[in-house]
């Protein structure tokens, strides 16, 4: 078991599976020209395994891979497949442009919920958000998700100045799809030029959300990041993940580790401790995860204070979005 020093055990390990996207998405890597880490230097499918493996042999008991884009690595279906025969709950996060290829992969491994990146509904804002011109093939394959009998959670981040006219739309989408939208506290990270004033908090949005519906406060579960509400009669769901507002860093069950083999206990967190290169030397990387749950910060990876207002982006030493994995 993977106890920190404030009491919280750590049972949830999220895997960037590749630093790589088909996306270059404005908030999360502005650049076109991005420096992509070399193949060298990720883990190969059978050291992410084997690092998987041992994470559950130290208690871990849910794996959500992440990217970058998870989907654009070639031999996702043969790691897919590696990780469905481990004893733990396995999901995705992706931003749903290649599902249609790997559905039935997802299937025979057990997948039950996906996690798709979704900012807005108007495709000509998709456009200029994702630099990319395939809105229509990422909301098809939500709908074939929701065909085959998946959970689908659609991760919107809560951009101040576009939010604001798609936030109705999205909760709509909930009234006739079993669809969970979840609007996401835009958060700082290295080269993404937050600012404060581009927060709009969860507050604000159910403050907006008023004016258009009634809805009632759901249960939510240990651990949960999302403050879920629900229109009566809706199918679906919605929710509010409160890292800049109202932070839930107390319950935090959640390890990661990057593309190159890194172990972060904390997503805003500096410490990185690289269990990928011990593995290559063939020593043993269990006291360093233990080393890295033992020196986690009670709050926010201990580089800003509740309150974001105060934040100084320039003052946060990390990863940019996409070299962390979400």
């Amino acid at each position: 078991m993977l106890k920190d020093r404030f009491g919280r055990t750590h049972d949830y390990l999220r895997i960037s599976l590749t630093d790589h996207c088909n996306f270059r998405c404005t908030y999360c890597m502005p650049q076109e020209d991005m420096q992509w880490m070399p193949h060298s230097r990720l883990m190969n499918a059978e050291e992410l395994v084997r690092l998987a493996e041992i994470f559950v042999g130290q208690g871990i008991k849910k794996i959500r891979l992440t990217g970058g884009e998870p989907l654009v690595r070639k031999d996702f279906s043969k790691i897919l497949e590696s990780l469905s025969k481990l004893p733990v709950e396995l999901t995705l996060t992706t931003n749903g442009v290649l599902i249609h290829h790997y559905i039935q992969d997802l299937k025979q491994a057990g997948v039950r919920s996906v996690n798709v990146s979704l900012d807005t509904l108007n495709p000509e804002k998709f456009r200029k958000l994702t630099r990319r011109d395939q809105f229509e093939q990422v909301w098809e394959n939500i709908q074939l998700l929701i065909d085959e009998g998946f959970r689908v959670k659609i991760n919107a981040v809560a951009l101040h100045g576009l939010i604001e006219d798609e936030l109705t739309g999205f909760i709509k989408l909930t009234e006739n799809l079993p669809i969970h939208v979840r609007f996401i506290e835009f958060m700082p990270f290295q080269g993404n030029h937050w600012e404060s004033k581009k927060v709009i908090t969860a507050a604000e949005m159910l403050s907006l959300a008023s004016k258009e519906f009634e809805f009632e406060k759901l249960y939510d579960e240990p651990h949960a990041t999302a403050k879920k509400y629900k229109v009566s009669g809706y199918e679906g769901t919605f929710a509010f993940i409160t890292t800049m507002s109202e932070h839930f860093c107390g319950d935090c069950n959640r390890l990661r580790l990057t593309a190159d083999g890194k172990i972060k206990n904390c997503l805003f967190g500096s410490q990185e401790l690289d269990l990928l290169g011990l593995l290559r030397k063939g020593e043993d990387v269990i006291p360093t995860i233990q080393q890295s749950v033992a020196s986690k910060h009670a709050a926010l990876g201990g580089q800003f204070s509740a309150d974001y207002q105060k934040a100084d982006p320039e003052k946060i030493q990390n990863r940019s979005m996409i070299k962390i994995g979400g």
